[in-house]
């Protein structure tokens, strides 16, 4: 199972200077991802923006949207552009994550529907993919289309992987819940007709050393006030030290998770070199 880390794009105060050397010393310590959230109405940075800087601050490292909320977005054509200039960028090196998301206010700061956001997202999916193969909206993807990676938690998410992505790209929860959703992806890839297998992508958030457990729950049950007790659930859910991050690796690797995505709940540099050091105890 490959690791990968998400940028502390969602912790209030970080400023940009931090995200950019976030990306370099996630890529000097190994990591094989760096990935960004998406909110519309919160203080995080646009993620395709966010990995474009990044796309110059980095060589080797993966660049992922886990996730892209594209059907609050305007445009199937302007989003396959955007995303097909990172990669290009890059070269080649963009995951693009989408999914639907949860939240009515993003919607309606966007002017979107947000009743009519899976049904759109389908759309989507089909149209950008349209626009890739015909390159008349470029710019070229280098080495063919960036893989796209498929969210959510409902059935019909579920259903949109084998209709639309290249693998699932899962919602922080338990890796019991994580099994239980990627075999449900794996025999619908399979009942579709698809080849091969779905690369499967679970995350999961942490924060390591003293003050760890105040920043989880500081940062999570500011991001998830929405949510009632599913905050506490995130809370309680996040490992804040070595041994229990490990032991939450293994069990995603044992429920078949292809990559681990780590979200961090503090923006210091330092929690980059406590991950590195307990995942290397991890194998």
């Amino acid at each position: 199972m490959e690791y990968g880390v998400a940028l502390p794009t969602m912790v209030r105060g970080v400023r940009g200077r931090d995200l950019l050397e976030w990306a370099r010393r996630a890529e000097a310590a190994g990591f094989a991802d760096l990935a960004v959230l998406d909110r519309l109405v919160y203080g995080n940075d646009e993620p395709l923006v966010t990995l474009a800087a990044a796309a110059a601050a980095t060589e080797r490292i993966r660049l992922t949207t886990g996730i892209l909320i594209a059907p609050y977005r305007s445009s199937a054509a302007l989003v396959a552009k955007q995303a097909a200039s990172v990669h290009h960028l890059s070269g080649g090196r963009l995951t693009l994550g989408v999914a639907a998301g949860a939240r009515p206010d993003d919607y309606a700061a966007a002017g979107a529907e947000f009743g009519d956001r899976g049904r759109r997202l389908d759309a989507m999916l089909a149209e950008m993919r349209k626009v890739w193969a015909g390159c008349e909206i470029g710019p070229e993807p280098p080495g063919g289309d960036p893989e796209v990676l498929v969210g959510g938690r409902a059935p019909a998410a579920l259903r949109r992987v084998a209709a639309h992505g290249d693998g699932y790209f899962a919602a922080a929860g338990p890796p019991h819940t994580f099994a239980e959703r990627a075999a449900d992806v794996r025999r619908r890839w399979r009942e579709s007709g698809r080849r091969g297998k779905p690369r499967m992508v679970a995350q999961a958030y942490y924060a390591l050393g003293p003050d760890a457990d105040a920043a989880v729950r500081e940062h999570l049950g500011d991001y998830y006030s929405f949510a009632g007790r599913l905050a506490e659930m995130m809370i309680k859910g996040a490992p804040t030290g070595p041994a229990r991050l490990r032991d939450t690796a293994r069990a995603f690797a044992e429920a078949g998770c292809d990559e681990l995505v780590l979200v961090p709940c503090a923006s210091g540099p330092e929690q980059l070199d406590l991950l590195a050091e307990a995942l290397g105890e991890a194998a």
